[in-house]
């Protein structure tokens, strides 16, 4: 038997990094979101600030992404085993952070193409959390008060489609798509107490 990973894909507002920890939490194991962001920077000596302005973003060009950050721009070019451009570094980077994770331990992994990564290993159960969009409003605007409802809903549409596009051109997928996943909830219909135990049930 090899290491438990749960993989959890998750709308916006859906509440998915909460399930996930919530999950994480029952199982004894450690969640990994933002943090894969350090371990990846860490591990392959990209720019974490990189990594985090192209995280779960749609593909973008080699130009922009110069302009965001020139100085990682500037490390990749003197490094003579540069053959990348800068997004697929940053993909990379993340990429060999979740195997490496994957092999050493049990874990709750969040977004980041996971489940598409980790799609050969044996013992993975990957998740998709959504809800309805009225559902997500409310909770975007609780977490953010600042936001008004059109606000909320733009910012979900935002980044709801980022999310998409990041994951369906590096895994040759469909983003939320029933069949890319073992197991889909709709959060609005339970607490994420509930919605935990449904998903660590699933996974023993």
């Amino acid at each position: 038997m090899g290491n438990k990973i749960v993989t959890i894909g998750r709308q916006f507002g859906s509440n998915g990094r909460n399930i996930g920890r919530a999950v994480a939490e029952k199982l004894g194991v450690n969640l990994y979101d933002k943090e894969l962001l350090k371990l990846a920077a860490k591990n392959s000596g990209v720019c974490e600030e990189l990594l985090q302005n192209l995280d779960e973003k749609p593909n973008k060009s080699f130009l922009y992404s110069v302009v965001m950050d020139p100085y990682a721009f500037a490390y990749s070019y003197n490094n003579s085993d540069y053959t990348m451009n800068i997004n697929q570094q940053a993909f990379q980077a993340t990429f060999d952070t979740i195997k490496a994770i994957a092999d050493r331990e049990s874990c709750v992994i969040v977004g980041r193409c996971s489940d598409y990564i980790l799609r050969d290993y044996p013992d993975v159960l990957n998740v998709f959390i959504y809800a309805p969009l009225e559902a997500r409003i409310k909770t975007v605007m609780q977490r953010f008060p600042e936001l008004t409802e059109n606000k909320a809903k733009d910012q979900i549409n935002k980044e709801d489609k980022a999310r998409a596009s990041y994951y369906n051109y590096y895994s040759s997928k469909k983003w939320g798509k029933m069949d890319s996943y073992h197991l889909c909830i709709d959060s609005s219909r339970m607490s994420i107490e509930d919605a935990a135990d449904i998903i660590v049930r699933a996974l023993v």
